[in-house]
């Protein structure tokens, strides 16, 4: 089995090219890919060649964690049914190139077990899933202190908004330097940090993905609170010692979502309580993937850019 994928050949070397698959057994599906989403975080990483190692990392390889799709094959055991739509949180099926999440092609061949079905769900705002649900693993379903700041405001620092708020939460503050993006948001204020005075959060968030963010979180937290590292970070994370000694500092790393994570989130969405809308600005063609991935990483306007894979051969 073959089909067409974005290839990474090396960094800042993007292709769409011809690759193998595997074949799918009794357990697996084949997904006809409608939409993928390029990842403003690790997807950048990969593709300015600065990502940690990670199993499975090197070069070439698929990209994508993001894609939305309808079955094409379903396995004989994998309940699932043709024409069904679903997300796909990433695929492993590739045999001339590495497999990084390997979700962005225009098939792929993924276990049934992997795919979260949508149902009625809008195809292209359904590739939020994935952010969506990391917002959820960080607030641990809810049972974990809700953000009252949260640095950064893309995709993820503004889903992590509005699920603090659907969570029952007070509406938080967002941080953001850039000020095309302190724009779209509504039900909680977007403010520069040197507009900010506070210094008695309980609870901060960073998205950001800033490495050398935490001295300036820390002198920010009330006694005994707590910051969450959401963001991927590439570089060590260093603190000054007396700052975090005199609050009691507490940080915890908030690692991947989980597919309960997902399923929450999609429920969210089904239910009307959380909001999609509004998240994606950009839309190209897969064949025009080269400058797709530029302008997401590059135009500071991209908050989401999708690739459309129905017209790609």
């Amino acid at each position: 089995m073959q089909t067409v994928a974005i290839v990474l050949k090396e960094p800042e070397r993007i292709a769409l090219d011809l690759v193998e698959m595997i074949e799918p057994g009794p357990r697996d599906a084949v997904i006809d890919v409608e939409w993928s989403g390029i990842s403003a975080g690790t997807e950048r990483l990969l593709w300015q060649g600065r990502m940690p190692h990670f199993p499975g990392m090197g070069y070439p390889l698929v990209p994508g964690y993001e894609s939305v799709g309808r079955v094409a094959v379903a396995g004989t055991a994998s309940g699932l049914s043709v024409g069904e739509r679903v997300f796909v949180p990433g695929a492993s099926c590739f045999v001339s190139a590495r497999s990084l999440f390997g979700a962005t092609a225009r098939e792929v061949v993924v276990p049934a077990a992997r795919v979260v079905p949508i149902g009625g769900l809008d195809a292209a705002q359904s590739t939020l899933l994935a952010l969506a649900a990391t917002a959820y693993h960080m607030v641990l379903g809810g049972k974990a202190a809700l953000p009252d700041l949260i640095i950064g405001h893309g995709v993820l620092g503004r889903l992590l908004a509005r699920i603090s708020i659907v969570l029952g939460g007070a509406p938080p503050i967002v941080w953001e330097l850039d000020r095309a993006r302190a724009e779209g948001y509504a039900g909680y204020n977007v403010l520069n940090p040197e507009d900010d005075k506070r210094r008695d959060y309980r609870c901060i968030y960073d998205v950001s993905g800033d490495s050398a963010v935490l001295d300036q979180l820390i002198q920010r937290l009330a006694p005994g609170g707590e910051i969450v590292l959401g963001g991927f970070y590439c570089a060590p994370l260093s603190f000054a010692f007396p700052p975090a000694f005199m609050r009691e500092a507490r940080l915890r790393v908030s690692a991947q979502f989980l597919p309960a994570d997902l399923v929450a989130a999609r429920d969210a969405v089904q239910s009307g309580a959380l909001s999609l809308d509004g998240l994606i600005t950009h839309q190209q063609p897969a064949g025009e993937a080269a400058n797709a991935y530029r302008t997401a990483f590059e135009d500071p306007t991209c908050l989401k850019m999708l690739l459309d894979w129905r017209n790609a051969s």
